[in-house]
């Protein structure tokens, strides 16, 4: 093969390569949205099981003060944690003492179940790969890591916060929760 048909087949593999990587930053992905505090927050639909409205929380003693016990959702006994209490974040009501419904997001893995309070019904969003800011280090202020956060995407003018959930909780404070439960 000559060197001018090799080097012609080497530019259409790396053109061919450039637009699959085009493509895959245009292809959109589904997003969880959620307030904590006055802040918006989402977690990648990938990550959630279910939404359901929160269950009786049995307190855990010697759990962390955001992990706000265990409940029973569908026969699985799961911590339920408090985003907003461990962020930091102060809130006009109490979480879990308002009267009126709170709902729960049944996140899952491999090795941990867990469920995050949030006080209204979340809503999904879909967003491109290149809609997803990953230039994070812009939040120097916050009560939170910035491990927690994978990206920040804008939409109408908001700000949301693209969160990992199982960079948030350690699997060690929620495994400590589910084995006192069992």
């Amino acid at each position: 093969m000559s060197t001018e048909k090799k080097s012609l087949k080497e530019k259409v593999q790396k053109a061919k390569e450039q637009k699959a990587e085009e493509l895959d930053d245009l292809s959109n992905i589904q997003l969880i949205v959620f307030k904590q505090g006055e802040e918006e927050y989402a977690l990648n639909i990938d990550q959630i099981k279910e939404v359901v409205i929160t269950p009786n929380i049995t307190k855990m003693p010697q759990s962390p003060s955001y992990i706000k016990g265990v409940a029973n959702i569908r026969g699985n006994i799961i911590a339920i944690v408090d985003l907003e209490e461990k962020f930091g974040i102060k809130s006009e009501r109490d979480t879990l003492n308002e009267g009126g419904k709170n709902f729960t997001l049944v996140i899952e893995s491999e090795d941990v179940k867990i469920g995050i309070l949030v006080k209204e019904v979340p809503n999904t969003l879909a967003v491109s790969k290149g809609d997803i800011d990953e230039a994070v280090n812009v939040i120097h202020n916050s009560n939170m890591d910035q491990n927690y956060i994978t990206g920040i995407v804008k939409i109408d003018g908001r700000l949301v916060i693209l969160i990992d959930v199982f960079r948030v909780v350690s699997e060690s404070d929620i495994s400590s929760s589910n084995k006192i439960a069992v």
